[in-house]
């Protein structure tokens, strides 16, 4: 099997080239919009554009693996390896010009599934900033040349704790129900608008938890390796594993009760 250091090598090279074509077609993109449903569309388009573009180079470089995307969807290969991408997590961010969004890619093997797979390398990349997270399977997690490690425990203030909310209005109850019960831990909440992006900064320290329902694979997929090889726990449901129903990060001290406060149990 090829290593994970390898991998990463080229999920990075990707992954800095997708985000320059990102940042590029949202410039140009601003420029030609007259009102907010063009910039819209523009926003879509660069969204399958900067797929297109990481899928194209993938099947370059490795034509027998197999693919998972946010807007075409899965391909099984005929190697062992799985690339899982969300070409620009953060969209309403990147359409709105808030500079947290990223591009993130995952290489994974066994099923292409978050119940079954295991990540072997992992890109996070925000081209607004020009921060890259990024992780191989047992070789840690590092910014530039800063190794990353998860927040041991949480301040005697409580814990700095991120989350999202879905799209979906009947869904904002729940939400908002599951935010009452966690606040007693946190001192505060953030709200960053991109999953990548919280998983990155806990594995960073940014922040010291996160959790969200709703996810879909794309959007954990890299952030979630990111946390682990930091010294973190990822969890959530179903499974115990990130998920549609629940996805959890933070510090090992934090886990239980961030996990029982999220999930009502």
């Amino acid at each position: 099997m090829t290593s994970p250091t390898d991998l990463l090598d080229l999920a990075i090279e990707i992954a800095r080239e997708a985000g320059e074509l990102a940042r590029r077609r949202r410039t140009e993109g601003v420029a030609i919009a007259a009102t907010k449903s063009a910039l819209a569309d523009i926003v879509t388009e660069a969204d399958r554009e900067v797929e297109d573009f990481i899928r194209a180079r993938l099947v370059a470089e490795r034509p027998a693996d197999g693919f998972l995307g946010e807007e075409s969807g899965a391909e099984r290969g005929t190697s062992e390896i799985t690339w899982v991408v969300d070409p620009i997590d953060g969209t309403v961010n990147y359409a709105y010009g808030i500079p947290a969004y990223a591009v993130s890619i995952a290489a994974v093997t066994g099923e292409p599934d978050p119940q079954q797979w295991t990540a072997q390398a992992a890109a996070v990349f925000n081209p607004a900033v020009g921060e890259l997270f990024q992780a191989a399977r047992d070789a840690g997690a590092w910014l530039g040349g800063q190794r990353l490690a998860v927040n041991a425990e949480p301040s005697v203030a409580g814990a700095l704790l991120a989350t999202g909310f879905g799209y979906d209005p009947a869904t904002h109850a729940g939400d908002l129900a599951r935010v009452a019960r966690v606040m007693p831990l946190a001192r505060d909440l953030r709200r960053i608008g991109a999953a990548s992006l919280d998983l990155a900064y806990v594995a960073a320290g940014r922040l010291d938890g996160y959790f969200e329902r709703g996810l879909q694979p794309w959007d954990h997929a890299a952030g979630a390796l990111l946390v682990t090889e930091a010294g973190g726990v990822v969890g959530g449901a179903p499974g115990g594993r990130p998920g549609r129903e629940m996805t959890i990060a933070c510090g090992p001290a934090l886990f239980d009760a961030l996990t029982a406060a999220a999930t009502g149990v």
